[in-house]
C-alpha cells in the first residue's frame, strides 16, 4: 500500500525505473487476486459450517474487500502517474532527439559540396534526397507527437517543457526546408551542366563511332554485295532517324545551358558546335552513300538482269535450233504446239527486253562510268532477241510445212482410197437380167454417179487448192505435190471414164432389154389383134348387119395403126442396136426382130383376109336386106290389089319397072 501511495517525483532517468517497477507490482496483485477469492470461498464455507462465527467472519471479510479495493485503486491512480509522466518524459525525449538531429543536418547542409563532376553531383543529391525524405518523415513524426501531446492530460509544468520542446523543433524545420530547396536548385543546375556535356560526349562518340559506316566507299562488285551494304546504310539511316530525338533533345538543352553566362557553359558551347557539325555530316554521308549504293544497285542489277536475259534466250535458241521432225502428222502437230508456245514465250518476253532497254536509257542518262560497255551488252541482247525470233519464225515454217505436207498425204490418200474404193462401184460387170433390173441398176449408178461426182470434185478441189497454196507459198516439197497431186487427178480422170463407160453399157443395156421387152409385148398386142379377127369378120347376131361389121373393122384397123409406129419404132432400135452389139446379141436381135414382122405380115394379111370377107359378107347381107324389103314390097302391093285403095310403090311414087 505504501509502494502504490508514494506519488514522489524522481528524475526523467529513474521514471521509467519506477514504470517497470510499478508493472511488475501489478502484475504480483493480479496473481493475489486468486489469493483473496481463495479467502472469499473459506469465510462462505467457514459461515456455512459454524454459523455462529458468520457475524465476525462477514465483518472481516468485508474489511479484506474494502482493503483490496482501495489497493487496487490506489495502484491504478499510480499506475496513471507513472504512465502521465512516463509519456510527457517520452515527448520531451523525442523533440529533444528530433532536435539533435535536425541540428546535425544543418551542419551537413553546410558541408555540402556540388561537386567536380557528373557522379559527385548524383551523389550529393541522393544525400540531399535522403535529407528531405529525413525532413519529411521528421515533420511527420513532430505531427504525431503534437497529437499525442494534445490527447495527454498533462501537469502543467510538463505541458510547458513539452510545449518549449515542440516549438524548437517545429522552428528548426521551418528553417530547414528553404536551404534544403536552395541545395536542390544549386545541385540540379550543376547535374544538368555535368548530364548536359556528359551526353554531349556521349553523342559525339556515337556519332563518331558511326561516322566510318557512312564514309565508306565500298559499293560491292555483285548484286548480292550491293544489296547487303544498301541493307546495312539503311539500317544505319533508320538508327540516325530513330537517334535524331535524341540529338535534338541534346542539343536543344546543350543550347540552353551554353547561353549562359559562366565559364562552365564554355565547355558545353564547344561540344554543342562539334555535336551539330558531326551530326550534319553524318546525315549527309549517310544520304550521300545511299545515293551512291542506289546507283551501283542499279547496275548491278542491270547486270542481273542482263546475265537473266543472256541465259534464257540462249536456252530458248537451244531449243529453237532445234532439227526435230516429226513421223506424222499427230507427232508433227504436238512439236508445232509446243513450239507455238515457245514462239508466244518469247514474244511474251519482249517486255522484259523492253525493261532492259529502259534500265540501260537510265543508267546512260547518269553518266554511268561504264556507259559504254552498257551500251554493247545492250545491244548485243538486242540483236539476239532479234536473231531468236527470227528462228523461231524459220522453225514455224518448217514445222508448218511438214504438217501441211503429212495432212496433204493424209488427204491424198484417203482420197485414193476412196476413188479406188468408187472404181469397184464403177467397174462392176452387172448388167441386169431384164429390163427391170437393168432399170434399178441404172437407176443406182445414176444417182451414185451423181453423188460421186459432186463429192470427188469438192475432195479434189479442196486438195489441188491445198497443193496449189503449198506451192504458191514456197513448200520444200513442192515437186512431191505436184506429182501427188497429177496422180490424183489422172486417177480422178479414170474413175470419172469409168463411170462413163459404165453409164454407157447401163444405157445399152437398157436399151437392149427395153428392145427385147418391146419387142415380146408389140408380138402379144399383135397376136391379140390376130385373135380377134375372127370375131370381127363373123356376122353380127341375132341379125347380121353389113354397116356394123364394117365399122368394127374400120376401128380394128385403125388401131392397126397405132402398131405401125411401134413396128416401125421396133425396127429402128434393132439397127440402133446390131450397131452396138455382134455376135450372140445380134441374131438375138435379128430373131426377136423377124419375129415380130413375121407377126405383123401374119396380121396384116389376115387383116386383109378380113377386109374381104367384111366386103363379101356386107354385099350379101346388103343383097338379102334389099330382097327382103323387095318381098315385102311385094307382099303389100299384093295385099294393096286386093284392096281398094290405089296401090303405091314403096320407095318411089311409081313403079320404075
Amino acid at each position: 500500500m505504501l509502494m502504490a501511495r508514494d506519488g514522489a517525483r524522481e528524475d526523467g532517468h529513474k521514471l521509467h525505473k519506477r514504470w517497470l517497477r510499478h508493472q511488475a507490482f501489478m502484475a504480483e496483485l493480479a496473481q493475489n487476486k486468486e489469493w483473496l477469492e481463495k479467502i472469499e470461498k473459506e469465510g462462505q464455507q467457514l459461515m456455512q459450517e459454524k454459523p455462529e462465527l458468520a457475524g465476525s467472519v462477514r465483518k472481516k471479510l468485508g474489511e479484506i474487500r474494502q482493503c483490496w479495493a482501495e489497493l487496487e485503486s490506489t495502484t491504478q491512480a499510480k499506475a496513471r502517474q507513472l504512465f502521465e509522466a512516463s509519456k510527457a518524459d517520452q515527448l520531451v525525449q523525442s523533440f529533444a532527439e528530433l532536435d539533435k538531429r535536425l541540428l546535425h543536418m544543418e551542419s551537413q547542409l553546410q558541408d555540402v559540396d556540388p561537386g567536380g563532376d557528373l557522379a559527385t553531383v548524383n551523389s550529393q543529391l541522393k544525400k540531399l534526397q535522403t535529407m528531405e525524405s529525413q525532413v519529411e518523415e521528421w515533420y511527420r513524426e513532430v505531427g504525431e507527437l503534437q497529437a499525442q501531446t494534445a490527447a495527454l492530460p498533462l501537469e502543467p509544468a510538463s505541458k510547458e517543457l513539452v510545449g518549449e520542446r515542440q516549438n524548437a523543433v517545429g522552428t528548426r524545420i521551418v528553417r530547414l526546408i528553404e536551404p534544403l530547396k536552395e541545395r536542390r536548385r544549386l545541385l540540379l543546375a550543376s547535374k544538368e551542366l555535368h548530364q548536359v556535356g556528359h551526353d554531349l560526349e556521349d553523342e559525339i562518340v556515337w556519332v563518331q563511332e558511326r561516322m566510318p559506316l557512312a564514309t565508306q566507299t565500298e559499293r560491292g562488285n555483285s548484286l548480292q554485295a550491293v544489296q547487303q551494304l544498301i541493307k546495312k546504310n539503311q539500317s544505319l539511316r533508320r538508327e540516325i532517324h530513330g537517334h535524331q530525338a535524341r540529338v535534338e533533345e541534346v542539343l536543344e538543352r546543350a543550347g540552353a545551358v551554353a547561353s549562359l553566362r559562366s565559364p562552365e557553359a564554355e565547355g558545353v558551347r564547344q561540344g554543342l558546335d562539334q555535336l551539330r557539325s558531326l551530326w550534319g555530316t553524318l546525315r549527309d554521308e549517310a544520304e550521300r552513300r545511299q545515293q551512291s549504293l542506289d546507283a551501283a544497285f542499279q547496275v548491278e542489277q542491270y547486270y542481273f538482269d542482263m546475265a537473266e536475259v543472256e541465259a534464257w534466250l540462249s536456252e530458248q535458241e537451244l531449243l529453237l535450233m532445234s532439227e526435230e521432225k516429226g513421223k506424222d502428222e499427230q507427232s508433227t502437230l504436238q512439236l508445232l504446239k509446243k513450239h507455238l508456245l515457245l514462239e508466244q514465250g518469247v514474244a511474251n518476253y519482249e517486255e522484259s527486253i523492253a525493261q532492259l532497254s529502259r534500265q540501260c536509257r537510265s543508267l546512260l542518262e547518269l553518266g554511268h562510268p561504264d556507259s559504254e560497255q552498257i551500251s554493247r551488252r545492250q545491244s548485243q541482247v538486242d540483236r539476239l532477241y532479234v536473231a531468236l525470233k527470227e528462228l523461231g519464225e524459220e522453225r514455224r515454217a518448217r514445222l508448218e510445212q511438214q504438217y501441211w505436207l503429212f495432212q496433204l498425204s493424209r488427204q491424198v490418200d484417203e482420197l485414193e482410197h476412196w476413188i479406188a474404193e468408187k472404181e469397184v462401184v464403177a467397174g462392176s460387170p452387172e448388167l441386169g437380167q431384164d429390163f427391170e433390173h437393168v432399170t434399178v441398176l441404172q437407176e443406182k449408178f445414176t444417182e451414185f454417179a451423181s453423188e460421186t461426182g459432186a463429192a470427188g470434185r469438192e475432195r479434189l478441189a479442196a486438195v489441188n487448192q491445198m497443193v496449189d497454196e503449198l506451192i504458191e507459198c514456197g513448200h520444200t516439197a513442192a515437186a512431191t505435190m505436184a506429182e501427188w497431186k497429177d496422180g490424183l487427178n489422172e486417177a480422178w480422170a479414170e474413175l470419172l471414164e469409168l463411170m462413163g463407160t459404165r453409164a454407157q453399157l447401163l444405157a445399152a443395156s437398157r436399151d437392149l432389154h427395153k428392145f427385147f421387152s418391146d419387142a415380146s409385148e408389140l408380138k402379144g398386142q399383135i397376136e391379140e389383134k390376130r385373135q380377134r379377127l375372127p370375131r370381127l369378120t363373123a356376122p353380127p347376131e341375132p341379125r347380121p348387119n353389113a354397116a356394123s361389121m364394117q365399122r368394127a373393122l374400120r376401128a380394128f384397123e385403125h388401131d392397126l395403126q397405132l402398131l405401125v409406129s411401134q413396128v416401125r419404132q421396133l425396127q429402128e432400135g434393132a439397127a440402133q442396136l446390131r450397131t452396138v452389139y455382134a455376135g450372140e446379141h445380134a441374131e438375138a436381135i435379128a430373131s426377136r426382130e423377124q419375129e415380130v414382122l413375121q407377126g405383123w405380115k401374119d396380121l396384116l394379111a389376115a387383116c386383109e383376109d378380113a377386109r374381104l370377107h367384111v366386103s363379101s359378107t356386107a354385099d350379101a347381107l346388103r343383097f338379102h336386106s334389099q330382097a327382103r324389103d323387095l318381098l315385102a314390097w311385094m307382099d303389100g302391093i299384093i295385099g294393096q290389089i286386093g284392096a281398094t285403095d290405089k296401090p303405091r310403090y314403096p320407095g318411089s311414087s311409081a313403079p320404075s319397072w
